[in-house]
């Protein structure tokens, strides 16, 4: 089995996945696994769910107190690796992504606008076509931590199968890495792919 090792600690998001999946995109047809370092749990988290969406095996082993090794097994030799996460069904909806990048909607009165948007999120939970994804990064990543009026209406959202994903360098950046409460975490190549893949998008 062809083993490729990648060192990617020190890199910012979204480059560990970026490196990673070109290591993948260089293995032969059978398959084989690709080891990368990495030196934060955020890191961690969005090779992982690359893998789960992927369909690729993958285990992570604490090597030091800032140093992960997350290997991927992909293709036939996946067997001989730990099966990788079910993934549920994807939501039956309106195939748009929602995208949020701050904590209140439009220009003008911030309390205001927040206002506007638990009342956006509120709404979005009453409509019969859902999006399969909401987005949150930048202030937006406010919204899905603890002390957000939303937390309700988002993991309404949730339990109906909308993906709620907010920016990993935004809640390290914000401090709310401790503090997400509803949802996971994602990185801008998935940021970016899905809003690419996405029949719409739509920005409160």
């Amino acid at each position: 089995m062809e083993y490729i090792h990648v060192d990617a600690r020190g890199d910012a998001c979204p480059i560990p996945v970026v490196k990673t999946r070109q290591a993948i995109a260089t293995l032969p047809a059978e398959g084989g696994a690709v080891e990368t370092l990495v030196d934060n749990e955020i890191a961690v988290q969005n090779l992982t769910k690359m893998a789960d969406q992927k369909g690729y095996a993958v285990s992570t082993q604490q090597r030091e107190a800032d140093c992960w090794a997350v290997t991927l097994t992909v293709g036939a030799s996946a067997a001989e690796a730990p099966a990788p996460l079910e993934q549920p069904a994807a939501p039956t909806g309106s195939g748009a992504v929602v995208v949020v990048s701050a904590d209140h909607m439009g220009e003008g009165d911030e309390r205001l606008g927040r206002t506007l948007l638990k009342a956006f999120l509120y709404a979005l939970t009453q409509q019969d076509a859902l999006p399969s994804a909401v987005l949150f990064y930048n202030g937006g990543a406010h919204l899905t931590c603890e002390g957000s009026d939303s937390l309700e209406d988002l993991r309404n959202l949730a339990e109906q199968g909308v993906e709620i994903l907010t920016c990993g360098t935004c809640l390290n950046f914000y401090g709310l890495s401790e503090k997400l409460a509803v949802g996971g975490v994602t990185n801008m190549y998935d940021i970016v792919e899905r809003q690419l893949n996405a029949a719409r998008v739509v920005r409160p």
